[in-house]
């Protein structure tokens, strides 16, 4: 059975090339606008430059991650319908994907919660939200277009801080809570952060190669160009893959279970 909250970009009709906007950077090659296609979006909705998106300059899209989002708009709450088949459809289905990608988003971290033993306390009231969730997922598009995603968040979130703190507690010692810091560019070469809260910190080209991750609550953490050679992530949690594409790393990298090393890593 295929995994609801991986992406299938064979039944999605290119929506996260469609409705989202990005500007031109170090991420993007080009300015788009929120609902205009990319142009490199084909008529199949396939992208016409997959297998050279970084050569190309769109190393931003390699990183994106829609949990399963894509498919679960276009073919269950659209039916199936394509907003090119449909042009009456486009604006609202670009308005529902970015809510049910953060459904989706909160759906993975939640079913991850459910994994941790340390927070089996816990883990009926994960399952609740699990199912509410979800059942949010299926709403109708007016209902979703309606939906305050952001109070919902909130409340999956914190239950998830319940489950960090919980888990972050096996490491047996109190670590600084880093919690949202600046790390930008940090020295942190073999740094031991086994235990620590790094939820939403911005390690953006942070050297932590050799560093002990072990532990650690990495929900959030912008990881673009962090290099991760020889780090230890066993054990780390609420990793995502997008967040491991974002980075560097090499053979030494240990990684969560379920996660992939990069193709792009040395």
């Amino acid at each position: 059975m295929e995994n609801p909250l991986q992406a299938d970009c064979g039944s999605c009709f290119g929506l996260c090339c469609a409705a989202l906007p990005f500007a031109r950077s170090a991420d993007f090659a080009i300015n788009k606008d929120a609902g205009k296609p990319c142009p490199n979006l084909r008529t199949d909705f396939r992208c016409g430059i997959h297998t050279r998106l970084r050569q190309s300059g769109f190393p931003g899209c390699t990183v994106y991650d829609c949990f399963g989002a894509g498919q679960q708009v276009s073919q269950v709450t659209f039916g199936g319908t394509d907003w090119r088949q449909a042009p009456d459809t486009a604006q609202q289905m670009f308005a529902v994907f970015p809510v049910v990608r953060q459904l989706h988003e909160l759906l993975w971290y939640l079913t991850e919660a459910l994994k941790l033993r340390p927070a089996r306390a816990l883990h009926g009231e994960i399952r609740r939200l699990l199912e509410e969730t979800g059942r949010l997922t299926g709403l109708a598009p007016e209902a979703l277009e309606k939906l305050d995603v952001a109070a919902h968040r909130e409340d999956v979130n914190v239950l998830l801080l319940r489950t960090s703190e919980l888990v972050r507690a096996e490491a047996g010692r109190r670590k600084k809570d880093r919690r949202g810091a600046d790390l930008i560019g940090a020295k942190l070469r073999g740094a031991d952060l086994r235990g620590a809260n790094l939820r939403g910190a911005y390690l953006i080209a942070a050297d932590l190669t050799g560093a002990d991750l072990r532990l650690a609550d990495l929900i959030g953490a912008d990881l673009r160009d962090a290099d991760l050679a020889g780090a230890d992530l066993t054990g780390s949690f609420f990793v995502t893959q997008p967040q491991l594409n974002a980075a560097k790393g090499d053979a030494t990298t240990r990684l969560p279970p379920g996660l992939t090393r990069p193709a792009h890593w040395s």
